[in-house]
């Protein structure tokens, strides 16, 4: 408990401008940034590029934080942000290089692991749900892959926590139904 306070501490010491505490937040929260990263994509190079634009993102943005939420709330909603980010990155870039190289046999993360596939379906599906419902996508994505609590979700988003449950659930239901027709 005493580590997250720490980094709770650092993080509102960054936000206020004091360097050296960024510099000691951004070696904290590195490994922990990486294995979340790795929650969402199922390549660990693909993590890693994820984690960086995370620990980036903290650098460039941490002046942003204004303390309403807790950091780690906050550094959620950037890994995930980051995460599908890079996902979609690297689907457009694997249909770009598919029109300009002849065909390359290459195994299809779907078929080669369950737990690849599932997580590549899951980020298609999370896709698809923010092109049709945009609010559910958060709400989902924070209590189902970064695994806040309803309480900090409604606090992050500024929403009654009645309307984050709403909203979960209805993500929930139309996501179960996007990686059944999948």
């Amino acid at each position: 408990m005493a580590r997250d306070d720490d980094q709770e501490e650092l993080g509102r010491r960054a936000a206020a401008g004091d360097r050296a505490a960024l510099e000691a937040l951004l070696g904290r929260i590195q490994p922990s940034v990486l294995r979340r990263c790795a929650r969402f994509l199922p390549c660990y190079q693909d993590a890693e590029e994820a984690c960086q634009d995370v620990l980036l993102q903290v650098a460039r943005n941490i002046g942003k934080f204004r303390g309403d939420s807790k950091f780690s709330t906050w550094l959620h909603v950037i890994i995930a942000n980051s995460s599908r980010q890079t996902y979609r990155s690297l689907k457009r870039r694997a249909v770009e290089q598919a029109h300009e190289a002849p065909p390359i046999d290459v195994p299809d993360a779907r078929t080669t692991s369950v737990i690849a596939g599932s997580r590549l379906d899951l980020l298609d599906a999370l896709d698809r749900l923010e092109t049709r419902n945009p609010d559910l996508v958060g709400p989902v994505v924070l209590r189902d892959i970064c695994q806040l609590d309803y309480r900090e979700i409604a606090e992050h988003l500024g929403i009654p926590e009645g309307t984050v449950k709403s909203r979960i659930h209805q993500g929930r239901v139309q996501v179960r139904e996007y990686l059944g027709a999948g």
